[in-house]
């Protein structure tokens, strides 16, 4: 049975990238926004997701640091969805090697 703590941990991070995504729209909706700011406010769920994400790469095992890289340099070159399942396979794939 999956723990009550993780299932309000994910339902709160989705709501915090949600808040971040509409929030910017919400408070500036009367005003005439420039492409910087659009720009900025299209990142601002990205960084919410890194902020989870990234301790898990300073842990130290080989497997998420190689993926780290593979994800990185693929997301240079696809768009997010390729970038993410590519990212999702191989992280399984290395840890299940025990790279």
């Amino acid at each position: 049975m999956t723990d009550p703590l993780y299932l309000l941990t994910i339902v709160l991070m989705a709501a915090v990238t949600y808040m971040t995504r509409i929030g910017g729209y919400l408070l500036l909706k009367h005003r005439d926004i420039s492409g910087r700011i659009k720009i900025v406010m299209e990142c601002a769920p990205g960084c919410v997701l890194i902020t989870f994400i990234a301790p898990v790469f300073v842990s130290g095992r080989l497997s998420d640091l190689i993926t780290l890289g593979i994800t990185a340099i693929v997301a240079t070159r696809l768009p997010v969805l390729p970038t993410v399942l590519i990212a999702i396979g191989s992280a399984a794939l290395l840890r299940l090697l025990a790279v």
